[in-house]
Parts: C-alpha cells; structure tokens; sequence
C-alpha cells in the first residue's frame, strides 16, 4: 500500500544565499525528522566539502545551524505525495511546495541547487522566471545514484562562487 508522505519544514532564514531543494524525504529520513538521515546519503560530505565545513562529526542540529551560517539552506520540491520506498521513480499524486513563495521570502539567495534529477524536473520551471538566480541540477546525494563520490563533488562545487 502507498504511503502520503510529506516533506519537512524550510530551514532558510533571511541570510540564505543558496538553497537546495532535494525532491522528499526518503524513509529513513522521515523516520528521523531529519533531512539526509540515511547513513549512506552522501549530502552531508558534499554540502560540507562546497561550504568548507567539517558537518560529519556534528549532530543534526549543529549541521543545520552551520548550513545556515553559511548561507544555505534546505527544503524540497514535493509537499505531499505517495511513494512506495524511497526511490524518487516511486513519487506518485505529486503536490509541489510552493517553492515561488519560498524564494520571495528570501533576499540574498543567489542559487538553487536541485539534488537529483526529479527534484529538477519537479522544481525549475516554477523559479525559471527569477533572473536573479542560478538554476543548478546537482547529481543525486542518494546512495541510489551511483556515480562516484568524486564526480559528484566536481559538479557540486558550481554552488560554492554563490555563498559569501
């Protein structure tokens, strides 16, 4: 049977110069309340290799708070949906996040980074418009998305001339 499964709240504040919209929580995550839960998800040494930040070591919390030090953001393109699993191919009924809101809210934002190819396909064309920002689809953080670890560092460094 498929699950509604909803995303988490934004974490952005008005210093946000980049944010990343991932697609939705995958289980684990949901199960944690946390963004990126899985061990394996690799989002947490990338972000922190673009930004300079050492976020492994540090509880969830602690992560979010440097993120936002730095200037970045978290939140997804799905609001609500059914998935079987967490396979982004499994998203079904999709409601979006009303990301075009989101990003009025936030003046220093300079780009957006979409983690993963249904969070770009679900996300760019409601902030295509905003010829303010950089529009950046990212290799997926997902342990599904088997492309090495270094070649997904290479394409997420294209965030790092956007924060401060």
């Amino acid at each position: 049977m498929d699950d509604l499964k909803r995303s988490f709240p934004p974490v952005t504040d008005t210093g946000t110069q980049v944010l990343i919209l991932g697609s939705l929580p995958g289980e684990e995550s949901l199960a944690r309340g946390r963004y990126y839960a899985h061990p394996r998800n690799q989002f947490w040494r990338l972000i922190g290799a673009v930004a300079g930040l050492d976020l492994e070591p540090l509880g969830y919390e602690a992560r979010l708070e440097a993120l936002l030090s730095r200037g970045i953001g978290l939140w997804d393109t799905v609001r609500t949906a059914t998935r079987r699993g967490s396979l982004d191919g499994n998203i079904r009924g999709i409601e979006p996040n009303a990301l075009a809101a989101l990003v009025e809210t936030l003046p220093k934002l300079r780009a957006v980074g979409f983690n993963g190819g249904k969070s770009a396909a679900l996300g760019m064309s409601q902030i295509a418009e905003r010829d303010r920002l950089a529009l950046v689809p990212l290799p997926s953080s997902s342990p599904a998305y088997t492309l090495a670890f270094e070649a997904k560092l290479a394409a997420w460094r294209a965030l790092g001339p956007f924060l401060a």
